[in-house]
């Protein structure tokens, strides 16, 4: 935590933890609260405050609450000046809650920007109490007619001192790069908690008025280091990223250059909104503004929501919009977004109204999310096109061999064992696919994208033809071609249906019918049949991405699974009780060779897909940056 108080006197706070070690040094020199200025806005920023810091469970000091007025808690002892039990880890935060009584609180409320208690002394017969407010400066500062000075004295509150105060947050406090979340600090004496306007919310800023003001803190609050990197990636992967915040507009801006959202010289006009600007809008200037703007801040809940209905409306960009928030005022955002992104830190309302809650609370995390989405989705269409691809090809091996007039290829029992033991285990495997090397480089898809379009069908269809006439081929290679084969001709090999006859036991050409019952030609098309979808399964690998790219090792699962489905297959061709089970018979190397000669193809087909698909995406994208 990083912080300074200024009217008259400016002072640095040392440290960067929730631990109250440090001091408050003003031209280098240690402060200390002794002053009724610096003791007053102690007590502001202890009791006007909703949080506590204290030792965990693993011996470190953290907060219960909210972080900012954690912070405001540390401040408070390493001023000093006031001291409760000594055995208090909180000594100065104790004397304050010792000494008042907290009677009411006035939450925090986007119209006023501000938080305030009326506080009573625990002792003494005086019944006044004491309002205490902090806020957003340009609110608290407007309500305030008195600045209390160093001395303690106060003087009235001018337009000039007002419009300093001001431009001090925003020029000073609110930009360059150690920019501060500034918070005003401002009391009210007199206060009197049975006044009836502390019953109606509505009336708070009208109580919470006639103040004087205390003084300034400014708490930085540096992103995380892993943020912008994070932006970046969005920005690759076509995804937008718009903040939206109740912040001071400058040091939102200042943040916004310091993560990435812009540029450091990047001309920000019609690319940052305050809610006011925004909310003052016509529909149409609100879905332009949706369009190009990629901050908005001192929003209201209104305007968070209007936000995410605006990117969602058919007649503007009609985006997937999805929103991350932590407080209650956020829960209608987050409801109304295709997905809801809550804090694992923040209210249980913000957790109800959200599809996601962060453990982490890390921007990266949602990331880290969209890319373990896509390569799920990507996973998903691999199983998929694997499975439609190895069907199609046994459908086509049936119906081609039925075309051809020649005996059937398949029988049956061998078909069902492909389907249902050697193709499943790939198939699991690809399940385990890691993402793409490119995965978040392309666009996000399109809401309505169907998940098998014309293109992906014509791939399915092509590959698995394929398959189907390899299989055949190796059949008609054995009985044709093959040295220790019949080597029949193709005319010959069509008359095979007169060994059906019961009179006849030859073909009409003098082969005997002896030759149709021989299961070698068929192990050889159900050899091809298993390798070419092993092979099959190596290209599911990725859609597009080459196998130079992308080779089997990156799923060791994969690999180990071919190689069961493999020996598998061995199996129940050396096993002479399979073999009749199965019709299939031991084959030797050259018909191995065959097997190969006619199954690796499939690799070079798909990587030939993958090209033309490659180029089409490209051609694609080319034309959607020519419109955007």
């Amino acid at each position: 935590m990083y912080a300074s108080v200024r009217f008259q006197v400016e002072m640095d706070v040392e440290g960067i933890t929730y631990e109250p070690s440090g001091n408050v040094l003003a031209k280098g020199k240690k402060v200390v609260a002794t002053t009724s200025t610096l003791q007053e806005l102690s007590k502001v920023m202890s009791l006007c405050n909703l949080s506590d810091i204290g030792v965990n469970d693993k011996g470190v000091w953290d907060r219960m609450g909210e972080s900012t007025e954690a912070a405001l808690k540390v401040c408070v002892e390493k001023l000093g000046g006031v001291s409760g039990p000594r055995s208090s880890k909180t000594p100065c935060n104790d004397y304050w809650a010792s000494q008042l009584e907290k009677e009411i609180v006035l939450e925090f409320a986007r119209d006023r920007k501000s938080m305030g208690v009326v506080v009573l002394p625990k002792s003494g017969s005086s019944k006044k109490g004491q309002l205490l407010v902090k806020g957003a400066p340009e609110s608290v500062v407007q309500r305030c007619s008195r600045v209390m000075l160093e001395s303690g004295s106060t003087v009235p509150m001018t337009d000039k001192i007002r419009n300093d105060i001001i431009d001090k947050v925003e020029k000073d406090y609110g930009s360059g790069m150690n920019a501060l979340r500034c918070l005003a600090h401002a009391v009210l004496d007199d206060a009197d908690p049975k006044d009836k306007r502390l019953q109606d919310p509505s009336k708070f800023a009208d109580y919470e008025s006639n103040m004087t003001f205390v003084g300034l803190v400014g708490i930085l609050d540096p992103p995380r280091v892993e943020v912008k990197p994070a932006i970046e990636t969005c920005r690759q992967s076509g995804i937008r990223v718009i903040v939206i915040t109740g912040d001071n507009q400058k040091t939102a801006e200042t943040i916004c250059r310091k993560i990435g959202v812009f540029g450091e010289k990047e001309n920000l006009k019609g690319k940052s909104f305050t809610g006011k600007e925004f909310g003052a809008m016509t529909k149409s200037q609100k879905l332009k503004a949706v369009q190009t703007a990629s901050l908005f801040s001192r929003t209201e809940p209104m305007h968070k929501q209007q936000i995410v209905e605006c990117l969602q409306d058919k007649d503007g960009p009609a985006e997937v919009a999805a929103m991350t928030g932590d407080g209650v005022n956020d829960a209608p955002a987050l409801n109304a977004a295709d997905i809801g992104v809550a804090m694992g830190s923040g209210t249980a309302v913000a957790q109800g109204a959200s599809k996601m809650v962060l453990a982490d609370d890390n921007f990266t995390t949602i990331v880290s999310a969209v890319e373990e989405g896509r390569a799920i989705y990507n996973n998903t269409k691999a199983f998929i096109r694997y499975l439609i691809s190895s069907n199609i090809g046994e459908v086509v091996c049936i119906f081609l061999a039925v075309m051809l007039g020649i005996p059937e290829v398949l029988v049956p029992v061998t078909l069902l064992w492909v389907n249902l033991v050697t193709d499943g285990l790939p198939a699991t495997a690809l399940s385990f696919n890691p993402p793409e090397t490119d995965i978040m480089t392309k666009p996000p898809r399109r809401r309505d994208e169907q998940l098998l379009s014309g293109w992906i069908l014509v791939r399915y269809f092509v590959v698995g033809a394929y398959v189907g006439f390899a299989c055949v081929g190796g059949f008609l290679w054995w009985q044709m071609y093959y040295p220790e084969g019949p080597q029949m001709g193709f005319g010959q090999l069509r008359d095979h249906l007169n060994c059906n006859s019961a009179v006849a036991r030859t073909f009409s050409n003098g082969f005997d019918c002896e030759v149709m019952e021989h299961t070698r030609p068929k192990t050889v098309s159900l050899s091809i049949l298993v390798v070419v979808e092993m092979f099959n399964a190596l290209n599911a690998i990725s859609e597009n991405e080459s196998l130079l790219q992308m080779p089997p090792w990156v799923n060791p699962g994969l690999i180990m699974t071919i190689v069961l489905s493999l020996a598998q297959h061995s199996f129940i061709l050396a096993v002479p009780a399979l073999q009749k089970i199965f019709q299939v018979a031991y084959l030797n190397g050259d018909e191995w060779r065959a097997v190969i000669m006619f199954s690796f193809p499939v690799i070079l087909l798909d990587e030939l897909l993958k090209i033309v698909s490659r180029r089409k995406e490209a051609a694609e994208e080319n034309q959607r940056k020519k419109y955007v």
